[in-house]
């Protein structure tokens, strides 16, 4: 494990926070402040521990042109931090993609970010897995040390990678399955039972692409074309009526998922089984949910979907934990070394 800020001696110094801010914005304001909250213990502790300073930087979006800025600006975040933490040490520095060398980890902007500072904490492991300035290269030029949300996440994800208790059950949803093969391989081989929702249920069937047997959807919840409003119907996956789209598990699928994730002693979940922005097709997502919040199980959920329905439904707190890293995480999972978490020095 990467040294903790625990342990840095942090009385009297300047510190560079490396935070994942990357929240959604509606009309100029922060719609969604889990990222905002999840950064928030590492910045009290710094502040208890008597930094003269605190200066947190992070990316928001991907801003590509000059018009970009005022969309992409972090002023709304810094008020929305501000109103958890109204400290005059700590300031938010501007989004680091307005910056071309933070994504090609340029060590002149790595400098920039680190002059006047004394050292250096990572708690931004949602962008831990990228090589950037603000994540890797600078973590060489600070002394530098890992945020108490990095550490939780390593040890909370690293625990699906040791010994566990069994049964494990994976369940992997969403649209490719291309974003998800490496960890379905790495991880899916030691699991128990495999459940596959969603668009990737299709894909699976069609062409399964994975090593091991895994469960698939027996019934579908099918629409007459991919709109909120459109036709639906319950079907069989054999029988599902030329051009409809199956846009969720069907009742009997999610029977059957929820029965084997409640009996589950081990479970991480990543993905939704259907389109549950929509009603119509959020119930086997909310039977999933259920399901993982039920059992007495050590369970984690990752990916912003899946994170955002256990979050809507008030399960969050039912979990063992949830994710903010979405592809830190999978790369994780995959058994990959992320750059951010190798750039700080071993406890």
């Amino acid at each position: 494990m990467p040294r903790s800020v625990e342990t840095a001696e942090v009385e009297g110094k300047k510190v560079l926070v490396r935070a994942d801010l990357n929240v959604p914005l509606e009309n100029g304001e922060v719609a969604d402040d889990t990222r905002i909250r999840a950064a928030i213990p590492t910045l009290q502790l710094l502040l208890d521990r008597g930094a003269t300073a605190v200066s947190v930087c992070s990316h928001l979006g991907r801003p590509k042109s000059e018009e970009d800025r005022a969309k992409y600006a972090l002023a709304p975040v810094e008020r929305r931090l501000r109103e958890f933490l109204g400290d005059d040490r700590l300031s938010v520095l501007e989004n680091t993609r307005f910056n071309a060398g933070e994504t090609k980890n340029d060590p002149n902007f790595a400098r920039e970010l680190a002059d006047g500072n004394d050292l250096y904490v990572n708690d931004a492991f949602g962008s831990a897995h990228r090589a950037h300035s603000s994540t890797e290269a600078v973590a060489h030029i600070l002394p530098a040390y890992a945020g108490l949300l990095l550490l939780d996440e390593l040890e909370h994800l690293g625990r699906l990678l040791g010994e566990v208790e069994r049964p494990f059950v994976l369940v992997a949803g969403g649209a490719k399955v291309e974003d998800k093969l490496a960890v379905l391989e790495h991880l899916g081989g030691r699991a128990d039972r495999v459940l596959i929702g969603g668009k990737m249920a299709e894909e699976v069937r069609d062409h399964n692409p994975l090593s091991y047997p895994v469960e698939l959807p027996s019934d579908v919840v099918a629409a007459s074309s991919f709109a909120e409003n459109a036709e639906a119907e319950v079907a069989a996956v054999d029988s599902i009526p030329d051009g409809w789209l199956g846009l969720d598990i069907g009742p009997e699928t999610a029977e059957r998922y929820g029965a084997i994730v409640e009996e589950a002693k081990t479970i991480f979940w990543n993905g939704p089984m259907g389109v549950f922005e929509w009603s119509r097709f959020a119930a086997g997502t909310k039977a999933v949910a259920e399901a993982v919040a039920r059992a007495d199980a050590y369970s984690v959920v990752g990916g912003g979907d899946s994170v955002r329905a256990i979050q809507e439904l008030g399960l969050a707190d039912r979990v063992s934990w949830v994710s903010t890293g979405g592809g830190a995480s999978l790369e994780l999972l995959e058994g990959k070394e992320l750059p951010g978490v190798a750039a700080i020095p071993e406890a």
